[in-house]
């Protein structure tokens, strides 16, 4: 589909549904539900025949991670309310408690479809040469190479427990492994109840010697069943099974905390001990150990899954092998703009030539990290202020922060310490940020902040010239290779004094007056969003083209889902590309009528935040206005967290937005999945033998508008058919 064909694409009929399926709380849908059938779209991607076989097995593990962490976070938090009898009803008026209901069914058939999706996965692996060896299926000469091995890497670090009054079940952390036994002595038959609980630090799969040209693993459970008899001298097993826990994983922190950092080392210690709310076990596990399991977890059978094949499924990440580069994507390298090229690299010569775009991971986030590596080495750069929600392990935005701090250099971190699953190693950065003598503040305490701002002083000509960068996403170097996002560029001085604002705001809690050009939570985001909505309905009575484009992650607000909902009866087209949550019912007569919504899976996560406005025109347009953000559309995001949402002015950075990624997102075929008024997806397809149009595909091949360099923007490339 090229982009003049969406455009003439008309909106689907409308479906007319009974007055009591669409009004109250039946207009929305449920946000847990939404995320499990995200979930399914990520696991049909293990499936998709157009995707590279490891590809296919990294899409199986995303999928199984993906599913563990909404049980230790959003499924924690629902089985504690419904504990505690609490029976207030969501949005889209179920229970906690149904809720739970609800998400169990459909969870136990996703865990059970993947072991459909790996079986088929395994058997391609197998006929690609990459082979996954029983115990049952070694030779002579892979026990010699075990042998080895095992008491070199393995033996060293396992703990193997028997179970009896004097040995206590021990503790199984969050996501642990382990092996319950049941062993025999062979001189007496005397019985043995044991526990192998298996280390994080080894590799869930073994390699093991090629043969015939082939890569053999051996899984970690199956060496351990093998040397049995070196673990426990003079038993043998009888009986066996493998389990995993999956424990709630929430924080609380005191209110009243005189030490942030402290309390939150403190609760992440708690963290590990959180309640089990899922015990995945093996099929047909003996009944005494079970019994055992089950009673010293303290689970319930609503708790418990049996699994007959691979427990963990997400250790499968390790199979990816970099080696086998034909069962991969095609390599790509992301590019460094046109412009920041004709300046050798200067970003700040890049910037000050007009505002500059960047689409990541399409073009290179080392941009960003030269910005700020040379701010550090600047001698005319006097301060640096910086957010940080997730950084890598060894961050370069950190090193650079810390050499302009060991410069001299004013710098300020702002350091979000509820950056759930990052917080220890925020502490761990806070703690490198301050002994290089920056100045690191925590925010709010019941706020996070989800903002990504990095502002640099410089001294220019006898002034002071800001250069502000707002991104999309988070300023993390490894994610930002797979995670699409915008990174905006300016030294425009109003924009500049918004994010000096902001930063005031969060350091020392005043609420920033006179914001120019910017909107932020939990103060004007949401409803700044909804005036322009209410506006762009007012052209719809009044005649005139009235159309929204938006894409983000998940939208599950209330109040922004009911003025798009006021917005479509007014007779405004709105476009969602949504990659996850969705709690909006699209298509229906009455309500949704005017409202379309996608959702793009593909080689890359959709992670942008964007928002086009047609301002009385037909969208695209030179008079659209246009914003990106770093908020989602969901309670949090806009009540309980401080977000940004930056209006773009620039006509190319303009251009770049709505002609080229909003539109090469909307017109979007071979990635793309259809919502229908129930809430269920359908992936789209076109004619037979038609390839789809592939909106990866086309940003990796057209470089970003407001980057270009001397040669100047140009046209926006025709948006034509690629191959998928």
């Amino acid at each position: 589909m090229t982009q003049a064909d969406f455009l003439k694409a008309p909106f689907p009929a409308p479906v007319a549904l009974p007055p009591e399926e669409i009004e109250g709380p039946k207009r929305f849908f449920n946000r847990e539900l939404s995320w499990l059938g995200f979930n399914w779209r990520v696991l049909e991607e293990a499936e998709n025949p157009r995707v590279p076989l490891l590809e296919r097995l990294r899409f199986l593990s995303i999928s199984a991670a993906n599913l563990d962490e909404f049980y230790t976070v959003r499924v924690a938090g629902l089985r504690e309310l419904a504990s505690e009898g609490n029976e207030n009803p969501a949005a889209d008026g179920l229970t906690p408690s149904e809720q739970l209901v609800l998400i169990n069914a459909d969870a136990r058939k996703l865990m059970e479809h993947q072991q459909v999706v790996w079986d088929a996965i395994c058997k391609e692996m197998d006929a690609a040469g990459i082979v996954l060896e029983t115990r049952d299926s070694l030779k002579e000469s892979d026990r010699a190479h075990l042998d080895e091995m095992f008491l070199s890497s393995v033996f060293p670090v396992l703990s193997p427990l028997a179970i009896d009054p004097a040995h206590p079940f021990p503790f199984i952390p969050n996501t642990g492994f382990a092996l319950a036994l049941h062993l025999q002595r062979s001189a007496d038959k005397r019985e043995l109840k044991a526990l192998l609980p298996i280390p994080h630090q080894i590799d869930r799969f073994v390699r093991l010697p090629g043969r015939d040209g082939t890569q053999r693993f051996l899984p970690l459970e199956e060496l351990l069943l093998l040397y049995i008899g070196d673990l426990f001298p003079g038993y043998r097993a009888t009986g066996h099974c493998a389990f995993r826990v999956l424990r709630d994983s929430d924080l609380e922190v005191e209110d009243e905390a005189e030490d942030l950092v402290r309390e939150f080392e403190v609760a992440l210690k708690r963290r590990r001990r959180g309640e089990v709310i899922r015990l995945t076990i093996s099929a047909g596990a003996p009944p005494a150990l079970r019994r055992i399991i089950t009673d010293e977890l303290h689970v319930e059978e609503s708790e418990v899954i049996e699994l007959a094949g691979m427990i963990g499924v997400a250790d499968l990440k390790e199979l990816v092998l970099d080696n086998r580069r034909d069962l991969l994507w095609p390599a790509f390298t992301p590019r460094v703009p046109e412009r920041v090229q004709d300046h050798d690299g200067d970003m700040f010569a890049a910037i000050r030539q007009k505002d500059m775009l960047l689409h990541h991971p399409y073009e290179t986030f080392d941009m960003v990290i030269r910005f700020l590596e040379q701010a550090a080495r600047d001698p005319d750069v006097l301060a640096i202020k910086q957010t940080l929600y997730r950084t890598s392990t060894e961050s370069p935005i950190v090193a650079a922060l810390c050499e302009a701090a060991e410069a001299g250099k004013s710098v300020t971190a702002l350091v979000e310490l509820k950056a759930r699953f990052d917080e220890a190693a925020n502490i761990r950065q806070s703690r490198r940020l301050e002994r290089a003598g920056a100045h690191v503040v925590y925010g709010f305490l019941n706020w996070k902040t989800h903002a990504k701002i990095s502002t640099v002083v410089r001294r220019e000509q006898g002034k002071l010239v800001t250069y502000t960068h707002y991104g999309t996403g988070n300023y993390h170097p490894i994610t930002a290779r797979i995670y699409t996002d915008l990174s905006f560029f300016t030294c425009d001085a109003a924009l500049g004094r918004d994010a000096t604002k902001v930063f005031n705001y969060v350091g020392g809690y005043a609420p920033p007056e006179g914001l120019e050009n910017l909107a932020i939570s939990p103060l004007t985001l949401k409803s700044r969003l909804i005036e322009l909505m209410e506006r762009e309905g007012d052209n719809a009575e009044a005649g005139k083209p009235a159309e929204i484009w938006a894409k983000m992650n998940s939208i599950i607000e209330p109040d922004v889902i009911d003025a798009l909902y006021r917005a479509s009866q007014r007779g405004v087209k709105i476009d969602l590309v949504i990659r996850g949550i969705c709690g909006i019912r699209p298509g229906i007569k009455g309500l949704s009528d005017n409202i379309r919504v996608k959702s793009i899976v593909g080689r890359f996560l959709e992670h942008s935040r964007i928002v086009c406005y047609g301002n009385g025109h037909t969208l695209p347009s030179r008079h659209a206005r246009v914003f990106m953000s770093s908020a989602d559309w969901m309670g949090r995001n806009l009540n309980r967290r401080v977000e940004t949402l930056v209006e773009c002015t620039n006509d190319t950075v303009k251009a770049q937005i709505v002609s080229q990624i909003m539109a090469a997102n909307l017109a979007d075929e071979a990635q793309s999945w259809v919502m229908a008024p129930d809430g269920t997806f359908t992936r789209e397809t076109g004619p037979e033998g038609q390839s789809l149009f592939n909106c990866h595909r086309f940003f990796m091949e057209n470089p970003s508008l407001s980057g270009r360099g001397t040669a100047g923007a140009g046209d926006v490339p025709e948006l034509t058919h690629a191959d998928d």
